[in-house]
């Protein structure tokens, strides 16, 4: 973002909350009591919501995709199970993988002292699906039946091989925690298009595994804090503390805020802290959401059949199917960012039985949300995108033994799908070798990911700069090319 133009719109904030004798939450609070002229508290209203929200940078081009619902799978899905058929596997079972195959490539500490890597066929049948042919999984017979409205790419690959710094960098661009994430990004970039919720929302289902996911993955890092990730949690409160305590009523919480305004206020006169700025936002986001989220959470409007579609577990909060739904309620709602994190892919041993409960609880509420979305007209302007931080080896790890085996982490080939905002729909994209173990066609970087993500968003990754400690950031570091050809 140019410099000069960050520091008009901070200095031009800042004058007009000092020119605001009630503050924001005084405007808005004369709003709710019907207090002088509506028309004149509808303006003000509006234009303090201007303000807050005003995005930061104009869009470069004409975007494709408003919001974004990254349904993410924690702990690597093996794309020879899912999505990246190989036949060759099935004949070579048992046989020791090529030198020529693995050549340099990096492998983890946990095959390390393996001195054979024997080739593992698919714990999979697969069979071809969509106007495309392209082949899916047994294990994911819903997503399969939705394969003319999606793409799958089948050349991703990454520089990380172990999980902590794999999905950070799949989220913030580098392995190293204290980036923002690409939610914060678009928060602080694009703003809110919900004066209500927070333009970033998270939600970790439960039942999925034991692999933790750190709450860096969603940090604003050096972005103002209020761009950080709101946490939706499992269970019938889905934001902690939210609620006002015992005694106290809405009144009394609205003049509260109000007087600890009026001194934050006054510090940033002083200090001019961003972070002084990001309090007063979250306080007034917290004060809105008491009254917002109790209706997205509640699916009682929502009709059975809509319910069936994305399976037994929708009524059950923090599950997988539930936060589906629920982020189709915050699309709605236009919330500019959800992201759904599956916990359950870190199949090192049984890949067989792992495989097929990971897709039991994650394949029909995937599909069903972009069916969802479809039949609501908002798939045409909301990416949604399907995928995990690496893949798995086409070598077992351990013994390959009849009664199974298990798969180590794989940086260098895995698959990923994406629906809507502007993808091409319907279309396999990439190859990998006959072993799923390296690129041979059309590589997918992590960074080619993001910056064509926000391509599709109307943003000029190598434009969108955020400058912190002397030095200019950006999502995707320094590299990353747009795949236009997987562009609509």
């Amino acid at each position: 973002m140019n410099e000069l133009m960050k520091m008009h719109f901070e200095n031009k904030r800042r004058e007009f909350l000092r020119g605001s004798v009630l503050g924001l939450g005084g405007i808005a609070m004369g709003s709710l009591l019907g207090c002088g002229s509506k028309n004149a508290d509808r303006k003000a209203v509006q234009q303090v919501a201007e303000e807050i929200n005003k995005p930061l940078v104009n869009p470069h081009f004409l975007p494709k995709a408003k919001r974004v619902i990254y349904l993410f799978q924690s702990g690597g899905p093996s794309q020879m199970e899912l999505f990246d058929y190989k036949p060759m596997l099935y004949s070579m079972h048992g046989q020791e993988i090529p030198a020529s195959v693995i050549g340099k490539n990096r492998i983890s500490g946990m095959v390390s002292n393996q001195y054979s890597f024997p080739l593992a066929m698919p714990a999979a049948t697969f069979k071809q699906h969509g106007a495309a042919g392209g082949y899916f999984s047994e294990h994911v017979p819903h997503i399969a039946a939705i394969a003319d409205d999606i793409c799958v790419v089948k050349s991703m690959f990454t520089e990380q091989i172990n999980h902590e710094p794999a999905v950070i960098f799949t989220q913030t661009g580098n392995q190293l925690s204290g980036r923002p994430c690409i939610g914060s990004w678009l928060s602080y970039g694009l703003g809110s298009m919900n004066d209500n919720l927070p333009s970033f929302i998270v939600m970790v289902s439960k039942g999925g595994g034991d692999q933790p996911i750190s709450s860096a993955a969603w940090s604003s890092g050096f972005l103002p804090s209020h761009h950080q990730g709101v946490q939706f949690m499992t269970g019938n409160e889905p934001v902690p503390f939210l609620n006002n305590p015992q005694g106290i009523d809405r009144m009394d919480r609205r003049r509260a805020l109000d007087f600890i305004k009026g001194f934050n206020n006054i510090q940033n006169e002083v200090w001019h802290d961003p972070e002084i700025e990001s309090q007063i936002n979250q306080s007034e986001m917290a004060y809105k959401m008491q009254m917002a989220i109790p209706s997205i959470t509640d699916l009682s409007d929502e009709p059975q059949h809509i319910l069936d579609m994305y399976g037994p577990d929708v009524m059950t909060p923090g599950t997988f199917a539930h936060n589906c739904i629920m982020a189709r309620r915050l699309a709605e709602k236009d919330v500019r960012f959800v992201q759904l994190y599956h916990l359950g892919w870190d199949h090192h041993g049984s890949i067989a039985s792992g495989i097929k409960k990971a897709t039991s609880l994650t394949d029909q509420p995937s599909a069903a949300l972009v069916k969802d979305l479809k039949q609501r007209g908002l798939l045409d302007d909301t990416l949604v995108i399907w995928g995990g931080e690496f893949g798995r080896t086409s070598f077992s790890q351990g013994k390959l033994t009849p009664e199974g085996f298990g798969r180590d982490h794989h940086p260098g080939c895995y698959s990923i799908w994406m629906a809507g905002g502007g993808i091409k729909p319907g279309m396999v994209y990439g190859e990998s070798d006959d072993f799923a173990h390296n690129v041979v066609k059309d590589k997918v970087h992590v960074h080619d990911f993001q910056a064509t993500m926000m391509h599709l968003l109307g943003i000029d990754h190598e434009q969108f700069i955020y400058k912190s400690q002397g030095r200019r950031y950006r999502l995707t570091d320094v590299s990353g090319d747009v795949i236009h050809n997987l562009i609509a």
